[in-house]
């Protein structure tokens, strides 16, 4: 099983108890506005998300990370790699994302999540880029994306909902510990 522990976090595949607690943050509209088309998702979608991250571990040998406080074992959220399928300016190419529940917002679990990760992806699984895409106005995530050393590479359209994204990338000679 994989599991990656940082000082406050421990990033680990994912339980059917974990259903509840990201159902939860799922269903926080706040939450869910940088997602997709800021719908809310149902505890049933939740469960298939998860069924699907897990899918994705089995066959790529990444995937979406629950992301559990090392002190309390609540679950804050998730964070991860999946193989992008859109926009086209970085579909095939394997994307670095995350969700954290609104409480845990501001206290740089994020970028400690997404570091793992990041490490992770280059130097244990070998691969020689990450890319990222957020919501130009995500100033949060721009700001995450920036701490971990990825580079601005251009603008996108979502395709579906047509709002504007911004699409950054890093490669292994780029990336510093």
């Amino acid at each position: 099983m994989t599991e990656i522990r940082t000082p406050r976090l421990v990033l680990r595949r994912w339980l059917d108890d974990d259903v509840v607690p990201l159902s939860e943050i799922h269903a926080d509209p706040v939450v869910m506005q940088r997602i997709g088309d800021g719908t809310p998702r149902s505890p049933e979608e939740t469960a298939q998300d998860i069924e699907a991250w897990e899918e994705e571990w089995d066959e790529e040998g990444f995937g979406m990370f629950a992301v559990e406080l090392l002190g309390s074992g609540e679950l804050a959220g998730a964070v991860g790699l999946s193989v992008a399928d859109a926009p086209a300016e970085v579909a095939g190419q394997v994307a670095i994302s995350w969700r954290l529940g609104r409480v845990f917002w501001g206290q740089g679990y994020a970028s400690e999540a997404a570091h793992a990760t990041l490490e992770f992806a280059l130097q244990d699984r070998g691969l020689d880029r990450v890319v990222a895409v957020c919501r130009t106005s995500d100033e949060a995530s721009v700001n995450v994306l920036d701490k971990l050393g990825m580079q601005a590479e251009g603008t996108a359209q979502h395709p579906v909902h047509g709002y504007d994204l911004a699409v950054y990338g890093i490669d292994l000679t780029q990336y510093q510990e």
